[in-house]
């Protein structure tokens, strides 16, 4: 008979392949046309293949031990599994968060305005992509290579006292209280790039407005599907950080709640986990809504 844990556990693997499918295959898509067809290739599309990547690597980092742990695999991990797959899903994570907002910011310079002031980036767009992409890597490892001293595997399953606690991992000190640098660092880094999502993604709202405020008055119809493609792209790009950041505080909520508790509930942590890969899931198939590079892959296999 079927315990509520392996009903569990079905629905996050069940979401890791619907995932790791989704981003793979638009990946794939991406290099395919990168590869045979550069005519048509975008700056942006670059940046969809990062976010596309590292969506694939948080999933599979974030999901595979809770779903083992679900199963009823006690000691899938030792202290330095949990160090490799904790590092490797936060730095996938933060990545996300990075490539999500330079997303945003290079969709709202796209469609700015020839007199605006952000006009003047537009030429230089394209050089700073694997810049900002190294960048990324480079913060974020640095952040999270702390992680390989502060994290071991559990010797009780059943922790009680505040602190951070995985399925299968804890913090070295977990029970006392510990210096609140680490995760300064993090949350600084996360509402900084998160203020640059939404400041962004605010400026493209009031230009779409604009835009249809303009139409409307002129009574040209033909001026609303002007540069309909841009503004497609704007509605996905809006869209999925609206996405991110519903899903980005109701995974942190859960988490905070998760480490001051003090017993801890080892499904508060799998819904953490499932709140966490939401964002990553759901991004390939938004991305693929009205991508005309997806109907061209599909047309050529016919």
């Amino acid at each position: 008979m079927f315990t509520s844990e392996t009903f569990f556990g079905v629905f996050l693997i069940s979401q890791m392949c619907i995932g790791v499918v989704g981003n793979s295959f638009l990946f794939g898509v991406y290099v395919y046309f990168f590869l045979n067809q550069p005519h048509l290739k975008k700056p942006i599309n670059t940046i969809f293949m990062h976010l596309t990547l590292v969506n694939a690597l948080t999933i599979i980092f974030t999901l595979v031990p809770d779903a083992m742990f679900s199963f009823g695999v006690k000691h899938f991990l030792d202290d330095a599994g949990c160090q490799t797959v904790l590092f490797m899903s936060r730095v996938s994570r933060g990545l996300s968060i990075c490539t999500t907002s330079l997303l945003s910011t290079f969709q709202a310079i796209t469609i700015s305005p020839t007199n605006s002031k952000w006009d003047r980036f537009k030429y230089n767009l394209s050089a700073w992509i694997f810049p900002s992409f190294l960048c990324f890597w480079l913060i974020n490892i640095l952040i999270y290579s702390s992680l390989f001293k502060i994290v071991k595997a559990k010797s009780n399953f059943t922790p009680v006292g505040h602190g951070y606690s995985h399925v299968y991992c804890q913090n070295v000190q977990f029970g006392k209280h510990n210096s609140g640098s680490f995760i300064s660092v993090t949350v600084t880094r996360d509402l900084v790039f998160v203020a640059i999502m939404i400041y962004t993604s605010l400026y493209m709202v009031n230009l779409l407005y604009k835009h249809r405020r303009r139409a409307q008055r002129v009574l040209r119809p033909h001026l609303s599907s002007q540069a309909s493609s841009e503004h497609k792209a704007t509605h996905t790009i809006l869209l999925l950080v609206g996405c991110f950041v519903f899903f980005y505080f109701s995974n942190n909520a859960m988490t905070l709640y998760s480490c001051n508790i003090h017993e801890k509930i080892q499904r508060l942590e799998g819904v953490s986990a499932v709140l966490s890969s939401c964002y990553p899931t759901i991004c390939p198939f938004l991305l693929m809504a009205n991508n005309k590079i997806i109907t061209k892959f599909l047309s050529s296999l016919y």
